[in-house]
């Protein structure tokens, strides 16, 4: 496999950019074909079944164009699908995981919230890390509604958005909580907001970040590393059409953006 072959990367909308862009960053040479399922978005309030299969359909549709590895990069469709996934396909899989493990090491109490959709939370994989690394600390587990929607940018009106933050976060400060794991690839574009409203006390687990120096360690495994010395292309497909998602992402990544429309 050559090289010069682009990545993958989908989530069910524009949350997966967060992880898209901690690769850019990383892995400036390689082409990226980013897929967004807005037809299904979100995820996380999807059955486990219609996940999977649109996780097939999606990664099989990557895989005509070429892509020398797919990067999964959503929590929820992680947790349902990528067992799956590397059943069906040899090339590398990247999957995204809670920070449990992170959120409970950085803990300066042992009071450790975990932020995801209902999705990731209910899923089996999620429920074996809890076992897997809880150590005796307190962990609570919280579900954020609205708040993909919030990324989205379907609710635009100031006070719902405030309190739509707000609903999640004050169990969690009357808990002494002290860090939260960002369990959603959408919530990192929230950070600030959620810093803000905590009044800044609170510690913050992204994983967007150790899912690209997996993704490079793979990479470099295999030697499928991109060296070149231009930059990498970006293309984007979406299952749905909306212009505002054009204008958002763009807003995001500081450029202009053209969605293709993903085959059915």
């Amino acid at each position: 496999m050559s090289s010069l072959k682009p990545i993958g990367i989908f989530d069910s909308g524009i949350g997966g950019l967060s992880v898209f862009s901690h690769i850019r960053k990383l892995l400036p040479a390689e082409n990226i074909i980013y897929v967004l399922d807005t037809k299904y978005l979100p995820y996380g309030s999807k059955e486990p079944e219609i996940i999977k299969t649109r996780s097939l359909h999606i990664t099989q549709f990557l895989l005509k164009h070429g892509v020398k590895s797919v990067v999964v990069a959503c929590n929820t469709a992680t947790a349902v699908s990528i067992s799956t996934l590397r059943e069906h396909y040899e090339i590398p899989i990247i999957g995204m995981e809670p920070g449990v493990k992170p959120g409970i090491e950085n803990s300066r109490n042992g009071k450790v919230a975990i932020l995801a959709t209902t999705g990731t939370l209910e899923s089996t994989k999620f429920k074996n890390l809890i076992r897997r690394y809880n150590n005796h600390a307190t962990i609570i587990i919280q579900p954020c509604h609205g708040w993909v929607e919030l990324v989205e940018n379907q609710h635009p009106d100031d006070f719902d958005r405030d309190s739509i933050l707000r609903a999640p976060l004050i169990p969690l400060l009357e808990h002494n909580v002290d860090t939260i794991v960002l369990g959603c690839t959408h919530y990192p574009f929230l950070r600030n907001e959620i810093e803000q409203l905590t009044e800044g006390g609170l510690q913050i687990i992204d994983t967007g970040e150790a899912v690209a120096r997996q993704l490079k360690r793979r990479m470099v495994a295999l030697d499928l590393l991109n060296t070149d010395q231009h930059a990498g292309t970006d293309q984007f497909w979406s299952s749905s059409r909306n212009p505002k998602t054009e204008r958002i992402i763009s807003h995001l990544l500081h450029k202009p953006c053209k969605i293709l429309q993903l085959p059915e």
